[in-house]
């Protein structure tokens, strides 16, 4: 597939790669698995420079084996020449290579020889004048990659020029994957975006299989709950080698997530345990594997825990759950998901109309510098209410701020009803600059005026970068 949308990681490249050439420069890329660190270097690299994947199933001597071979085949290592120690194999780097070096999933030396570390800060240290080398350092474990260079007690704190952060492809980049797929239609992107995000495996995967052009339901069908499924390993695959031999808590707390406990609480509640006893794990979820995070009101202080990665999100709604029924009558469950799959895209719908907002600036009375969702509560005839605002993008500097509904459903959704509901809850907020106010769904009747209304054809038209 077409290599889509990462043209500003590249410029970042590029000119880490320009600076190489005055003084040594070092970077650093993490990222969640799966959100395509290595096709980017490989775009970036096209078949010049060097590249190493540390691979934590190896001992030290045989990764040592494996990287000298490298270095032979593009001549930098004489055919005769062994590397038996790692501070010979820095040494051959930093005296005869010059171009690009990168260590992919880097903080897995640790692993295999944690005095990597000490003996490259030396390296490093030494060289901080050697022109025409650029070293850089990927890693999928975001936690472990920032204590690397960013803890004072690391070896390598403070040896990084530059840190990149890669992110999933926006919206955008997702529906460009798509059309390079023969996947036109809004209707089956929007499902598809809901659960495979915009992660580029995802979308390849769909290359892979053959199922350019199909369904979504089909799409999902075939990835997910045939037999033999292309990505029936996928979760616990990449989680092992996040969380090793200690993932059963993990697991659990995660579960309790998708399934709508959205706070310490609840999740101990779900999993009946004490809120003390999860407290480690997910501490680390958010803060060092970096795969569940807080979604905060925009006008408040309450938060709500969820999970980042869509497809995992996806997974332990409907599978985890049901690992006995998944492996032993797989297409009843698929029937069962099938069913439920409208309301589950439904509520994902919100997160991809903060993209989609993000991109329609030409729709929009003002440029958004905040977007997220609002909730609360108020009294009504003595008993609690709870209200939640889908969207609401603020622009701070003028006090102005946009309201905003998001609806995924087949029937068409009243404008006028939908207006009336928003301006009620808008005021609950307590929000007292301008407001506006916005409907996305997949089809509006019945809209007014005074409201900013984004059907399914003009959500494709965004997506298209058209006006």
């Amino acid at each position: 597939m077409r290599f889509i949308n990462r043209e500003w990681e590249l410029k970042v490249l590029e000119k880490a790669r320009e600076r190489s050439k005055r003084k040594l420069y070092t970077m650093a890329i993490y990222g969640l698995r799966r959100v395509g660190k290595t096709r980017l270097i490989r775009e970036f690299l096209s078949g010049n420079g060097l590249y190493f994947f540390v691979n934590r199933g190896k001992s030290s001597t045989a990764l040592l084996r494996e990287y000298s071979g490298i270095l032979k085949e593009r001549g930098v290592l004489g055919k005769m020449e062994e590397l038996k120690r790692w501070d010979d194999f820095f040494e051959v780097l930093f005296e005869r290579f010059e171009g690009v070096v990168t260590f992919d999933e880097f903080q897995d030396f640790r692993f295999v020889e944690p005095a990597v570390y000490p003996t490259l800060q030396r390296f490093i240290d030494d060289g901080e004048d050697r022109k025409n080398l650029l070293m850089v350092f990927t890693g999928s474990t975001i936690g472990m990659m920032e204590k690397l260079f960013r803890d004072s007690k690391e070896p390598l704190y403070g040896r990084i020029k530059r840190e990149l952060n890669l992110q999933p492809l926006d919206v955008r980049g997702s529906y460009g994957m798509a059309k390079e797929l023969g996947i036109g239609g809004i209707d089956d992107f929007i499902v598809l975006h809901s659960v495979l995000g915009g992660f580029p495996r995802y979308w390849v995967a769909i290359e892979d299989e053959g199922l350019e052009g199909e369904s979504a339901e089909k799409i999902i069908e075939e990835l997910v709950f045939s037999y033999s499924a292309p990505l029936e390993e996928e979760v616990p695959r990449i989680l092992s080698l996040e969380f090793g031999k200690r993932s059963g808590v993990y697991y659990d707390i995660l579960e309790a997530i998708a399934n709508g406990a959205t706070s310490p609480g609840e999740i101990a509640g779900y999993l009946n345990r004490k809120e003390t006893s999860i407290t480690r794990q997910l501490h680390e979820l958010v803060n060092y594997f970096k795969l569940v995070d807080y979604d905060r009101a925009v006008l408040g202080k309450r938060d709500v825990l969820y999970i980042r990665h869509p497809f995992l999100n996806f997974w332990f709604r409907f599978v985890h759950p049901k690992m006995s029924e998944y492996e032993a009558e797989r297409e009843r469950l698929w029937k069962d998901v099938k069913g439920n799959l409208p309301d589950y895209v439904g509520k994902r719908f919100d997160f991809t109309c903060r993209g989609i907002l993000r991109l329609a600036g030409d729709y929009l009375p003002f440029k958004p510098m905040v977007v997220g969702r609002h909730w609360g509560h108020y009294r009504e005839d003595g008993n609690r209410r709870v209200y939640e605002v889908d969207i609401v993008a603020l622009d701070t500097e003028r006090k102005r701020a946009l309201f905003g509904e998001c609806k995924w459903r087949k029937r068409a959704q009243d404008g006028e009803k939908l207006l009336k509901e928003l301006k009620k809850k808008a005021e609950l907020t307590g929000w007292t600059g301008e407001a506006y106010y916005l409907i996305i769904a997949r089809k509006l009747k019945n809209i007014p005026e005074n409201v900013i209304a984004l059907d399914g054809n003009k959500i494709k038209s965004i997506m298209e970068g058209e006006k």
